[in-house]
């Protein structure tokens, strides 16, 4: 059966959802940056974009090729409010919805077509009422599937719309580079371009047998991407994969190596991780450290596993202070992360012992306070001076609109 797929990317989304709040940056070079004192640009307006700022650039680097550049503080829940949204608009148009990021979605429409014509038709009505209910704008590439549909959005921006029909597919490839298709990554590039294939054509046509030596069972599918081909369902809410791990990262104000400030980000790195695996009723057997450095090249990370399960936010404490302890760090930190793996659900199980007991009636009325007034509403008094300077609040990739990578933000 052929799909006709979708897949929608928003313009610029964090600066132009800034710009449409603020009448004030509308038309000017603007960038979006972080909570803390220090962080990287994370995504900049067209007007921005057109004067050579990029998204990773530190903020003395984006003044310094647009000196009128306007810094702006995210506002992370207006981001992940719009993006809940409009995610609702398209399930008016097929209930097949899959969230890739907090600002790119695909639709599979395939079935919606009788309903409304066209797929053409149904990417024009998501636009209007894009633009019309948040002043925003978006690109929309059609295709067979879901990698042709991403390669497709990203063909004509902003507010395009691109089709590439099957029949077209080919010649669309040929000189298209490789690093257009989702999927390969910059080191993916390196070492494609070692083996002379530098576009979508070359890879396709390069030897299966070839590709699998260097790559192994990877070699099969880079084929296959490099002929446009996708099997991949739109996986919609609720039919995802099990999430194999539950982890929070943070990118520190300042450098940071008094041993006593790092449990402390520790401690709060590991009350968000537990918070969340509680509230989808998940426990871990490995827990994982990442530090990286303030020279932002160097990084480690460690994890150590468990005899028993755990998701109590001070037992994963413990667990990243023993990976901790068996390290000396070597620089002042910059960035720390902890997540939580080897997962399985449980259903909720009282303890045997009172104390126990005690402790996990204590934690679930944490949760439910800091679930309806704040993240931080309820915390642990040694983060009680730190709750307005955790670092950089950056919405996570991971981020989606529904179930356990819904994360709070700030």
């Amino acid at each position: 059966m052929t799909h006709t797929i979708l897949h929608i990317d928003m313009n610029a989304f964090f600066a132009s959802v800034e710009q449409q709040a603020n009448p004030e940056l509308r038309g000017k070079p603007i960038a979006v940056v972080g909570g803390g004192g220090r962080t990287v640009i994370t995504t900049s307006s067209y007007e921005a974009r057109a004067r050579g700022v990029k998204t990773g650039m530190a903020i003395w680097e984006g003044k310094r090729v647009c000196p009128e550049l306007i810094i702006v503080v995210g506002d992370n829940r207006k981001y992940t409010y719009t993006s809940t949204r409009i995610n609702e608009i398209f399930r008016d148009y097929t209930p097949e919805v899959e969230a890739f990021s907090i600002d790119e979605s695909w639709l599979d429409v395939t079935h919606s077509l009788g309903i409304f014509g066209s797929a053409v038709t149904i990417a024009y009505l998501i636009k209007a009422r894009i633009r019309h209910s948040f002043g925003i704008t978006c690109s929309i590439g059609i295709a067979p599937n879901k990698l042709l549909a991403k390669l497709a959005s990203d063909m004509q921006k902003p507010d395009g719309l691109t089709i590439i029909a099957p029949e077209d597919v080919a010649r669309i490839l040929e000189r298209m580079p490789i690093k257009e298709l989702c999927g390969i990554g910059r080191k993916m590039e390196r070492h494609l371009n070692m083996m002379s294939i530098y576009t979508c054509g070359e890879l396709g046509r390069c030897d299966e047998a070839r590709l699998t030596r260097k790559f192994g069972i990877v070699g099969t599918r880079l084929k296959q991407m490099g002929q446009g081909m996708d099997n991949s369902p739109v996986v919609q809410f609720g039919e995802e994969d099990e999430v194999k791990s539950v982890g929070h990262s943070r990118t520190l104000e300042q450098d940071i190596d008094d041993p006593a400030e790092i449990r402390r980000f520790l401690l709060q790195l590991s009350e968000m991780v537990g918070s969340r695996a509680r509230k989808y009723n998940v426990s871990g057997k490995t827990v994982h450290l990442y530090v990286r450095y303030a020279d932002f090249f160097t990084s480690w990370g460690k994890q150590t596993t468990l005899k028993n399960y755990i998701n109590q936010s001070d037992e994963i404490y413990k667990a990243a202070l023993s990976i901790l302890s068996t390290v000396e760090l070597e620089q002042p930190v910059r960035l720390l992360g902890v997540s939580l793996s080897n997962l399985k659900h449980q259903a909720e199980q009282l303890p045997l012992f009172l104390e126990d007991r005690k402790k996990l009636e204590a934690t679930k009325a944490m949760d439910e306070v800091n679930e309806r007034f704040g993240s931080v509403a309820v915390t642990f008094g040694s983060l009680v001076k730190d709750r307005d300077r955790a670092g950089s609040h950056v919405i996570p990739p991971s981020w989606r609109p529904d179930g356990i990578k819904n994360v709070r933000v700030r």
